[in-house]
């Protein structure tokens, strides 16, 4: 089917530019962009003035197939990333039993292709079981299409079998994904340590932890010359040294998470449950300077880091209760705060959050280019909502947003030039 999205602000990354125009798709592709008639037997919409971006690639979300089904399925995910602008999902590793073979992998890429209507590709486990101790077969994970590869947040401990990982991951041109976080000093942590966090009452983690981890990792990548990405840099004292990695050619790129960047460690003062999140929410501080890392692209990526959890485990109190929260639909409209703040421009928001995932995947999403797959999301950056958790199409309704004023609505949303997501339906 030919397309034609007439009268659309058009949000290109590459370009950082905004520009009014049309977008042509043929065949699923990006056929042309500017002052386009319609071709003969073309549908048009018009974008009515709203803007039209790439469709946000999410690295790092947890989906509970296998093992987890009740909090997330493949279904349920693409149904939610679809609301969400998200059109294609990178999901994590850490399901039960971990995708660590090419029979895991090969079963969770046949159920997210039968179940979901956005594309999604997985990570593979760097470690057998995610334990650690024994790593995984990198290749043949390789050959069954795992993307990259991450134990996610069981940090691996011994430096020699993270030494040997790397390696093999260097002489197969694999990516790895690491979590910086010094594991001892974080190992029970509810908080980011502070006066706020003992007037609390609540276990603390200091931010340095996040700097010895940052440290151990690049250290090794330093020793093995891996292809690294941090997922998640959350204070300021992890940016001098990824700033010198970056400098000195390492090939390395960091991320962050949406709730990092909009959120900080005064919200959990009411002991709410759905603000716990790994690593801890920040000083107030931290999330400016890692904001302003994402808008000078020392920060590459913003990742939902989308966890859901069930009622039961957020039900308990702060210190017991699981980390993470749901994002995948929040995703957009939550980076529409730092937008109506002055922080960072479209084009900046969707160099993060679509065109750097994707050209650190090696994926051709992410632009607005002729030859680009049509992943697209229409979207009004300025309507005003009230959050309502129960609403949301993921299975768990975590969200800290919940009862939230927020701004920014995904209108429509395209995979491939098929619309998989329109809201009126």
């Amino acid at each position: 089917m030919t397309l034609l999205l007439t009268n659309a602000r058009l949000i290109e990354p590459e370009a950082l530019t905004e520009t009014t125009g049309s977008l042509l798709i043929e065949y699923g592709q990006i056929a042309g962009i500017g002052d386009i008639k319609a071709p003969k037997g073309a549908t048009v919409i018009d974008c009515q003035g709203k803007c039209l971006a790439p469709g946000i690639v999410d690295l790092g979300v947890k989906i509970g197939e296998p093992g987890e089904r009740h909090k997330e399925s493949f279904r349920s995910a693409g149904l939610a990333a679809a609301a969400g602008g998200v059109t294609t999902i990178i999901a994590r590793p850490d399901t039960h039993p971990a995708i660590d073979t090419p029979e895991v992998l090969e079963f969770v890429t046949r159920r997210a292709a039968e179940a979901s209507p956005v594309r999604i590709r997985h990570m593979a486990a760097l470690t057998k079981g995610r334990a650690g101790r024994e790593m995984t077969e990198i290749g043949f994970l390789l050959d069954a299409g795992a993307i990259a590869f991450t134990d996610c947040d069981h940090v691996v401990t011994d430096t020699k079998v993270l030494a040997r990982a790397l390696t093999y991951a260097k002489s197969l041109g694999a990516l790895v994904m690491g979590h910086p976080q010094e594991p001892i000093l974080s190992n029970g942590a509810a908080t980011t340590s502070g006066k706020f966090a003992s007037l609390r009452g609540l276990p603390g983690v200091s931010p340095m932890a996040e700097r010895i981890g940052f440290d151990r990792d690049m250290g090794m990548v330093e020793m093995t010359g891996a292809k690294y990405h941090f997922d998640q840099i959350t204070t300021a004292r992890a940016l001098p040294p990824l700033e010198r990695a970056k400098a000195n050619g390492f090939d390395v790129t960091a991320g962050t998470s949406i709730h990092h960047l909009t959120l900080n460690e005064f919200d959990v003062g009411d002991y709410r449950t759905f603000f716990k999140v790994k690593p801890p929410l920040r000083s107030e501080d931290d999330r400016i300077a890692v904001v302003e890392a994402v808008a000078s692209g020392l920060i590459d990526i913003i990742s939902s880091m989308h966890t859901p959890q069930d009622e039961e485990s957020k039900r308990l109190p702060f210190e017991d209760a699981a980390s993470g929260a749901v994002a995948l639909e929040t995703f957009l409209p939550a980076a529409m705060r730092l937008y109506h703040a002055g922080h960072l421009t479209l084009p900046q928001l969707f160099r993060a959050m679509a065109l750097n995932p994707a050209r650190r995947l090696g994926l051709p999403q992410g632009r607005l280019a002729e030859g680009a797959p049509a992943d697209l999301v229409l979207f009004d950056p300025d309507a005003p909502f009230v959050l309502d958790r129960f609403t949301l199409r993921s299975k768990s309704k975590n969200t800290p947003f919940d009862g939230q004023r927020m701004e920014g609505k995904v209108l429509a949303t395209f995979v491939g030039g098929t619309q998989v997501f329109s809201a009126e339906a």
